[in-house]
């Protein structure tokens, strides 16, 4: 007999509780799951309510205090649409980000039925969710927010209520880069009206008080500026980890890969659920960047191939990997 060595390191608390097989119920059918995904987390509800209101801050000040009061209707027309069609695209890409599965592993499915009709092969290994009490795929994380393994988590997003993982990323990406395009519009904007102030009366330029003017247009300033690095910086990170497909634990934990990568433009393909169309900058189209399984991996096993009924109890009794043994 021989064991497959395995040594990868798994990130878990080992608590005797979620180490009972008996825990491990079987998972509801998938007849009787709702298509709403939503995260119970006070502080990322918080976090994605002050969001919205960030943006709907933004958009008060560029129409009441800039555009509206502006004497150039053409001027004020062009930014008005091109600033509230990005406005749109980013809160809809925010909303997609939020209430899409990011990649949930069935909680619970770490039952004797289930593994007995993976047919694992020999030199096969799986993991065993010791949180969850699911059976984790490679490349899946347990989120101690959402209380699941993500399949190719990246991290946590507070601002969106949610992980980012391997069925939302798209939408995350799209979030960032619109916050940021509206940002730097925002910038612009805000200059282009201070230097209209200065030349002329602050009284006609817009329809409120100077000081107020100067306070709101001096927030959005700061606001814009903040956004605009921060989101940068999350649009560059996240275009760099589907190009090198290195999730960002991955990267964190400096974990050598074990799988084919997927690198560049394929990877671009993968995530955002095809070959480039304008559909890679709409919110509201759905993915389809599931890699096709292969022929021979679906086939089944054969029956000296699957584990033994010992080598199952074996499994539910651990919180890591086991192999599948072979002669």
């Amino acid at each position: 007999m021989m064991i497959t060595p395995v040594h990868r390191f798994r990130d878990i608390e080992r608590k005797p509780e979620y180490l009972q097989p008996e825990k491990c119920v079987p998972p509801p059918s998938r007849a009787s799951l709702g298509t709403m995904w939503f995260i119970r987390d006070g502080c990322g509800i918080a976090c994605a309510v002050v969001t919205w209101m960030l943006v709907f801050y933004a958009d008060f000040v560029v129409l009441l205090v800039m555009l509206v009061p502006s004497r150039d209707y053409v001027y004020s027309v062009i930014n008005g649409t091109l600033f509230n069609t990005l406005a749109f695209l980013a809160l809809a890409s925010h909303f997609r980000a939020m209430l899409t599965d990011p990649g949930a592993v069935p909680k619970g499915n770490a039952t004797k039925e289930f593994i007995e009709s993976l047919q694992l092969k020999p030199g096969q290994v799986v993991y065993k969710c010791p949180k969850c009490c699911s059976i984790k795929p490679d490349r899946a994380h347990h989120c101690s927010v959402c209380k699941r393994c993500i399949r190719k988590m990246d991290h946590h997003c507070p601002w969106v209520n949610n992980c980012v993982g391997e069925n939302n990323q798209k939408y995350f990406v799209l979030f960032t880069m619109y916050i940021a395009l509206i940002s730097l519009h925002a910038l612009i904007m805000v200059g282009f009206h201070f230097l209209y102030c200065f030349e002329e009366d602050w009284t006609k330029c817009s329809s409120f008080s100077p000081p107020t003017t100067v306070i709101l247009l001096i927030l959005l300033c700061f606001e814009a500026l903040l956004f605009l690095i921060f989101t940068s910086v999350m649009f560059g990170t996240q275009v760099h980890s589907i190009c090198t497909d290195e999730t960002g634990i991955e990267r964190l934990k400096n974990q050598k890969p074990t799988w084919e990568k997927i690198s560049g433009w394929e990877g671009m393909k993968l995530a955002f659920g095809g070959a480039f169309s304008l559909g890679w900058f709409n919110p509201f189209s759905n993915l389809n960047c599931r890699s096709p399984v292969p022929a021979e991996a679906a086939a089944a096993a054969p029956a000296s191939a699957i584990l033994t009924q010992e080598e199952i109890e074996q499994f539910l009794t651990r919180d890591v990997a086991v192999p599948v043994l072979h002669e």
